[in-house]
Parts: structure tokens; sequence; C-alpha cells
């Protein structure tokens, strides 16, 4: 595409973004400030449509763009950091709540969905990336012993075992002791194909942390916090009631992301979905942009942003990855991890 080409597209879109009605070509001209007379940007216009990145209802009409043309305009931004006086606020609210992932999570969801102004969905972590951090071994009774498994991603669960013979607590410490050295950050398949290395009691185990591994990994992507849907009500393209009726219906049953983006990206990285890349979905005219958080060279879930084709992409680049950011390195931090000074941008934060 040629530069001044690049600069009408550039301007009919951020236009369109602000005002939601078609962009006439005066507007351009006025916006774009380029010394060139009017039939000259009618020109550009025209070519634009030819080229498929604007869509004009009618000859006479103003100029919308089309999916190809935001995934143009999102492939062209060159500046998608965050202010930094806008990242200092949003670091010192992080650091000002618990240390949970829980509400690390609770915070950025309301904060992304107040800068955005767009529907916000966080998904728990996934269990296929979650590995074993530690495993303990409780007496309770003599031939009951209750196992305790917490996995990376702050993922808890427990369950009893009956053990054929008695037990004491020493002994159950020094299984747990060499269970915790073998299975160590071992992820489901692994610790699978791993367990014809165990018999008795040892096997027991390591069948009970497969269950509840496999158990968890049936709720993954469960989608445990949204925000902003009463921010859809002020956009046009929201006043098909049965539209808004869709996404209240996916929000209550707390389904918003899986279906309207049914295969979640597992790198990080911030990911723009436009048009045929969400051509299945049954809400249409919607654009997500969406994050991995997690410790390093392991995802844990995704933060989406979520709203109208029509949404402000470069702000909504920079808030999600930003807050996307600042989670992995509390999550990196919250279980000991050395923070590498090269961390986010290895990982295109």
């Amino acid at each position: 595409m040629k530069n001044r080409s690049e600069i009408v597209l550039d301007s009919i879109i951020r236009q369109y973004i602000r005002k939601a009605s078609p962009v006439s070509s005066g507007s351009v001209l006025e916006d774009c400030g380029l010394d060139i007379s009017s039939a000259t940007i009618r020109n550009d216009v025209m070519g634009l449509e030819q080229e498929g990145y604007i869509i004009r209802p009618h000859y006479a009409a103003g100029s919308i763009p089309s999916d190809k043309g935001y995934r143009h305009y999102v492939e062209s931004l060159s500046d998608t950091e965050l202010p930094s006086d806008e990242q200092f606020l949003i670091n010192h609210l992080f650091y000002q709540v618990e240390d949970r992932l829980e509400e690390w999570l609770k915070l950025a969801t309301n904060v992304l969905a107040q800068r955005t102004q767009s529907v916000v969905v966080v998904t728990s972590p996934h269990v296929s990336s979650a590995r074993v951090k530690q495993i303990q071994l409780v007496s309770i009774q003599s031939n009951i012993v209750l196992l305790v498994l917490v996995l990376h991603g702050s993922k808890v669960k427990q369950q009893l075992i009956n053990s054929e013979q008695a037990m004491d607590q020493r002994e159950l410490t020094e299984i747990a002791a060499g269970l915790n050295e073998t299975l160590h950050s071992m992820s489901l398949e692994q610790i699978r194909a791993a367990q014809t290395k165990y018999e008795d009691f040892e096997l027991k185990v390591v069948k009970t942390v497969l269950h509840l591994m496999e158990s968890e990994y049936n709720n993954s992507f469960q989608e445990d916090m949204y925000d902003g849907l009463g921010y859809l009500y002020e956009q046009p393209e929201f006043k098909d009631s049965k539209r808004m009726a869709k996404m209240i219906e996916l929000a209550q049953r707390r389904n918003i992301l899986k279906t309207i983006l049914p295969v979640i990206p597992y790198d990080y990285g911030v990911k723009v979905f436009i048009g045929d890349d969400l051509k299945d979905s049954p809400v249409p005219g919607c654009s997500v942009v969406l994050s991995r958080y997690g410790l390093p060279n392991e995802p844990l879930g995704a933060i989406a942003v979520i709203g109208p084709t029509r949404m402000d992409y470069q702000r909504n680049i920079s808030v999600t990855g930003y807050v996307a950011s600042i989670i992995s390195v509390l999550v990196t931090e919250l279980y000991g991890i050395k923070t590498n000074t090269n961390y986010l941008k290895e990982r295109n934060y």
C-alpha cells in the first residue's frame, strides 16, 4: 500500500472508531492535513475500496473499515506501549492487593474493563500446563491418609486415601519426599507415562494425583471472572437486542470466550482476532484482544478483551499486554523464581 493510502486508511479507521459513523472524504482531508485536493482523496478512497480495505454502503456514502482494513491497521501499529504514567498507576494498584492469584485476576478484570470500556474475561489456570509443585501426605487415622496436591498456578487439591497397612507420619513424610523429588514440575502427561515405575502405596498415591489432575483438566479454561458487560449497552453495534441477549446468556454461563474463540492460543504475547478469525462466532461483529499470563515458559491462563470490531485496538493491545505482564511477574515472584530483566521483552509483552 502506498504511503498516502496508508495515511488515508489510518484516518478512516481512527475516525470510525471514535465516531461510529461512516467517514467522508472531506473529513479525511481535514484530519490528515495533506496538501492535496479533495479529488485526490476520493481517488485514494476508491482505491482502498477496490482493494477491500474499506466498505461504502453506496457511492455517495462515507467509508467504513472492513475486516481486512482493521487487520492491516493492527499489523501496522508501531507504538503499543502503555504511557508510563498509566503503567505506574496500574502497577501500584496490583501491589496493594493480597498476594494471591485470585485477587490479582479480579483486579485485572476490573482494571481492564474500565480502561477498555469492553467486556473482559479471565480464564483460570489451564491444567494441561500446570505441573506438580508439592505433594504432602498427612496421617488422619491408622489406615487413612490425606493427600494434599499443590500445583503451579495456585491450585490445591485434597483427597483421602485408604492404605492397606498402617503407616505413621514419619513413613508418610519419607514417601512424600521421594515423590516430590521424582514428580516435581511434572505435567499430567509426564506423570501418566511415569506411573509404571511405582508400586504398592506409592502407586496408589500417583494414581490419585493423576485422578485429581484429570478432574481439573475437565474444567480447563473455566471463565472464573468477567466484567464490563454494561459497556456493551453503550455501543451502537449492540443495540440489536438479540446480539446483546446472546452475550448476556454466554456471560451467565461463564462461556463467553470459549464460545467466541474456541481455540485459545497457548503461546505468550498479545494476539488479536478479527473477522474470519471468529467466523463461527454466535455473536458476529466482535473482535478479541487476548494475552496469556503465567510463569516463564509455562502459561497459566488467558486475559481477553472482547468488544465490537470497531474497538480501539492500539489502546486495548497496550493495556492488555501490560496487565498480563504484571500478573506474570507477580506470579513468578510468588513462586520464588528470579525474574529475568528481559522476561517481558522475550515474550513480546
